[in-house]
C-alpha cells in the first residue's frame, strides 16, 4: 500500500510540473493611451517576447512530452493555454497599433 501511494504522489508532481505557463497579457490596459512612441515600442517588443514563448510552449519540449506521457490532458491544456495567449497577444498588438499610428508615431521615424 505504501508503494502505491508513493507512485501515486510521484506521479501528481510529475503532472503538476509538466503545464507551461504561457504569460497572458491584458488587451487594452488604463495607461495606453499616455505612452510615448518610444514605450509603445518597448511594448511591441515585450510583445515578440511573450508570442515568442507561447508558441515554444505550442511546440515540442520537455512539459508537453512529459504530460503526453503522464497526462495527456495536460499536453491538450498547454496547447490551449499557449493558443489563447498568443491570440491575446496579437489582439493587444493591434490595439497598440492604433494608439500608435494615432500619434503619429510612425510618420516621426
Amino acid at each position: 500500500m505504501k508503494k502505491v501511494t508513493t507512485f501515486a504522489a510521484v506521479l501528481a508532481v510529475i503532472g503538476l510540473t509538466a503545464c507551461t505557463t504561457t504569460q497572458k497579457v491584458a488587451v487594452q490596459q488604463p495607461s495606453d493611451t499616455r505612452l510615448s512612441c518610444a514605450e509603445l515600442e518597448g511594448e511591441f517588443v515585450k510583445l515578440d517576447t511573450v508570442m515568442e514563448d507561447a508558441q515554444g510552449d505550442r511546440g515540442v519540449n520537455t512539459a508537453n512530452v512529459a504530460a503526453a506521457v503522464f497526462f495527456w490532458p495536460a499536453a491538450v491544456g498547454n496547447y490551449m493555454n499557449a493558443k489563447d495567449a498568443e491570440e491575446l497577444v496579437e489582439k493587444r498588438r493591434t490595439h497598440l497599433m492604433g494608439i500608435y499610428s494615432e500619434k503619429g508615431c510612425d510618420a516621426a521615424e
